[in-house]
């Protein structure tokens, strides 16, 4: 983490001008991050879309909405959590961002995560996943699963809500069904995380 963003504010006023690749010419806006911090649980994203880009704020189009359902049915909000992206500004026509992009990027999201200590992190979707654990499974291989990360924290990755929204059915196996499995997960780890060790 830099020691010149001791704070997240003092973070966000350094991304806010950040012109370290040329996804900062066609922004509207950056999407830094918002939420609880410090919190337990931190969600990653890919990059902003077209609302985000817009009004500044991650995760508040179609699929943030379908996110905030997802946290809400295990009693999680935004709140208490803490939402971003590996990328901070909008890439055109919302493609992949390119692997020089997220380097370019990565000293602010690797310092976010520093200043919200998670003790777990969801990836929404291929990007982030391949980003912060170096697999090259695809997300139906890597989803589901718990994984042990950098100072302790564990990474589980989850289907992004965009991917959902594509895959309406709710049938068993279905990808939304596989996402109603996991944010129980995310809830069970969470609750075994907080509770306080039995004397042995």
């Amino acid at each position: 983490m830099s020691p010149f963003s001791p704070t997240l504010a003092a973070l966000e006023q350094r991304v806010q001008a950040c012109r370290r690749c040329a996804l900062a010419q066609g922004r509207t806006h950056v999407v830094f991050g918002e939420g609880k911090a410090p919190t337990d649980l931190m969600l990653i994203g890919e990059a902003p879309g077209e609302v985000e880009d817009e009004t500044g704020r991650p995760f508040v189009g179609p699929a943030g909405q379908l996110l905030t359902q997802i946290l809400h049915s295990v009693g999680l909000s935004r709140d208490e959590v803490y939402i971003t992206n590996v990328v901070k500004c909008r890439p055109p026509g919302n493609r992949v961002p390119t692997r020089e992009e997220m380097s370019a990027c990565w000293e602010w999201l690797s310092a976010q995560i520093g200043l919200v200590r998670p003790r777990i992190i969801v990836t929404l979707g291929n990007t982030p996943t391949h980003w912060l654990l170096g697999r090259p499974e695809g997300i139906n291989e890597l989803r589901g699963r718990f994984y042990p990360w950098k100072g302790g924290i564990e990474v589980f990755p989850m289907f992004h809500p965009s991917y959902l929204l594509r895959n309406p059915s709710r049938a068993k196996g279905s990808p939304k069904y596989l996402t109603w499995l996991d944010i129980q997960a995310v809830k069970e780890r969470l609750l075994s995380l907080r509770s306080p060790t039995p004397p042995s």
